[in-house]
C-alpha cells in the first residue's frame, strides 16, 4: 500500500528504444507542497519519463515511484494521481458532462463530481455542448476536469496551457498554485518558460535524458552573478570610482550604460555619490529562467561552444530554394523550387558582362559561337540527349523506305528530311511520346 505522502521519486530512471537511448539514470524527486516545472528541449526525454512514471512504458532500468510504489502498484490510482498528457480522449459526439459521467462511474466517484469539476475549470455552461465542437483551449480545461475527478493527491499535466488564452493561463496558475498550497504535489511539463518561471517552486531541468539541475528554483538563480545596470551622467568618472573601490567587473553597454557584475545596486550607487557622479537609473538584473535553461541544456542539438542563436551552417551549406553567387558578383534571381529542374541561365536587362570573361554552358545547350547571326542552321545532329531521355518519335529520322513527295518542299522551321506533318504520315498514327501528353 502506498505511504500516502504524495512525494514522487525517480531513481536512476532509463529507458531505451533500440539504439536510441531516451532516458539515461535519470533521477529527481517532487516533494509534496510545491509546484514543480519539468523542463527540457524537445527530445530531451520530458514525455517518455512522464510515460513510465505512469506506467504507460516500462523502463529498461532505474523505477519511478508514486506515494512510496510503483503506479501499478497503486490500489485507486484515479484518486491518487490525476494526468493529462494529451487532451485528445473524447469522444466528439458526447457531451462535456456525459464524457465526465462515464469517466466517473469507472473510477467510483458520484455523477455529482462531474458537475463540481465542470464548474472548476470553469466549464459549467458547456457542459451539454459536444466536446468535438471544443476549441484546444476547451479541451485542455476538460481533459484537467477528468484528472480532478477523483479529487488525488498528486497532479502530472503535460503542456497543461496550452490552447489557452492569457485569461486561462492566468487562470490555471492561480488553480495550481492553491491546489500545490493545501499540501497536494503538482509537475507539470512545459516549454512557456515565462509562465513556468511565475508558477513553479522547484524545476526538474533534463538534456539529452539525463538531469541537468533539480530542486529551487531560487537557488539556481542565486549560483548565478546578477548584474547592476547603471545610467550616469559621467560614465569615465563613475568607471574610475569603481575601480578605485576595486570593482572591475564593469562593461560598457551599446546604449551606453554601465554593467557592473558581483555588486549590489546599493553599492554602486554609493560610489556614485561619493564621485559625484549623478545616477539617472539604476536596476538590478538577475538571470531568468529563459537564460538558465539554455545556460544548462546547452543548445541540445548545437555543437558544443556554439552559440545557438549565431551558429553558421556548416561548409557547403546551400540555402534550400536559393541559388549560389554567380561568378563576378552576380547573383541570380528568382527563387528555385525544390524538386524543379532549374532553368538556364538568363542574363538580366542591362547587365554588363566583364571584360574576359567565358559564359559558361548552361543546361543541355551550349551558347553560339562568336558571329552567330539569324539565318545561323542547327546542325543536322543533335546533341546527345541525357541519359535515360527517351527521344520523340517525330524527331528521329524517317523511317526506311520514306520518300517524300516529287517537288515536296518542306514548311519553314522544318528541317530537311524530317517528316511531314501527322496527316500526310502514310504509316498512319505514330505511337508512344507526345508533346501533348499522349502515351504508349
Amino acid at each position: 500500500m502506498h505511504d500516502g505522502t504524495g512525494r514522487i521519486v525517480v531513481q536512476n530512471l532509463t529507458k531505451q528504444f533500440g539504439p536510441v537511448a531516451a532516458v539515461q539514470n535519470l533521477s529527481f524527486t517532487v516533494e509534496p507542497g510545491s509546484v514543480t516545472g519539468f523542463l527540457g528541449p524537445n527530445g530531451s526525454g520530458k514525455t517518455t519519463t512522464l510515460r513510465m512514471l505512469l506506467g504507460l512504458v516500462t523502463p529498461s532500468a532505474g523505477r519511478g515511484l508514486i506515494n512510496g510504489t510503483t503506479f501499478a502498484q497503486l490500489g485507486q490510482p484515479a484518486r491518487v494521481v490525476g494526468a493529462v498528457l494529451e487532451a485528445q480522449g473524447f469522444h466528439p459526439k458526447r457531451t462535456a458532462r456525459n464524457h465526465l459521467r462515464v469517466y466517473a462511474a469507472a473510477i467510483g466517484v458520484p455523477d455529482s463530481r462531474a458537475e463540481q469539476v465542470l464548474q472548476l475549470v470553469g466549464l459549467g455552461a458547456a457542459g451539454s455542448r459536444k466536446a468535438g465542437g471544443f476549441s484546444l483551449g476547451m479541451k485542455q480545461r476538460l481533459a484537467l476536469a477528468t484528472a480532478l475527478l477523483g479529487d488525488p493527491q498528486i497532479l502530472v499535466l503535460d503542456e497543461p496551457a496550452n490552447g489557452l488564452d492569457p485569461e486561462g493561463i492566468a487562470w490555471l496558475r492561480s488553480f495550481l498554485q492553491s491546489y500545490a498550497r493545501s499540501g497536494r504535489t503538482v509537475l507539470i511539463s512545459s516549454h512557456l518558460l515565462a509562465e513556468v518561471e511565475q508558477t513553479v517552486d522547484q524545476v526538474v531541468i533534463i538534456s539529452r535524458g539525463q538531469t541537468m539541475y533539480y530542486g529551487p528554483l531560487d537557488n539556481l538563480r542565486d549560483q548565478q552573478q546578477s548584474r547592476v545596470l547603471v545610467q550616469p551622467s559621467d560614465s569615465a568618472g563613475l568607471v574610475a570610482a569603481l575601480r578605485e573601490d576595486g570593482v572591475n567587473a564593469i562593461e560598457q553597454l551599446p546604449d551606453g550604460r554601465i554593467a557592473v557584475t558581483g555588486v549590489e545596486s546599493k553599492q554602486v550607487a554609493d560610489i556614485a555619490l561619493k564621485a559625484g557622479v549623478s545616477i539617472y537609473g539604476i536596476q538590478e538584473e538577475k538571470a531568468d529562467l529563459e537564460r538558465l535553461f539554455f545556460q544548462l541544456t546547452n543548445g541540445q542539438y548545437a555543437a558544443p561552444g556554439q552559440n545557438q542563436y549565431t551558429q553558421q551552417p556548416p561548409p557547403g551549406y546551400q540555402q534550400p530554394g536559393y541559388q549560389q553567387q554567380g561568378p563576378g558578383g552576380y547573383q541570380q534571381q528568382g527563387h528555385q523550387q525544390p524538386g524543379h529542374q532549374q532553368q538556364a541561365y538568363q542574363q538580366q536587362p542591362g547587365y554588363q558582362q566583364q571584360p574576359g570573361y567565358q559564359t559558361p554552358p548552361q543546361g543541355p545547350y551550349t551558347q553560339p559561337p562568336a558571329g552567330y547571326e539569324q539565318q545561323y542552321q542547327q546542325p543536322p545532329q543533335a546533341q546527345q540527349p541525357s541519359q535515360g531521355y527517351q527521344q520523340p518519335a517525330p524527331a528521329q529520322q524517317p523511317a526506311q523506305g520514306y520518300e517524300p513527295p516529287t517537288g515536296y518542299e518542306p514548311p519553314p522551321g522544318q528541317q530537311p528530311g524530317q517528316q511531314p506533318p501527322p496527316q500526310d504520315n502514310p504509316y498512319g498514327q505514330q505511337h508512344g511520346q507526345s508533346g501533348l501528353g499522349g502515351g504508349a
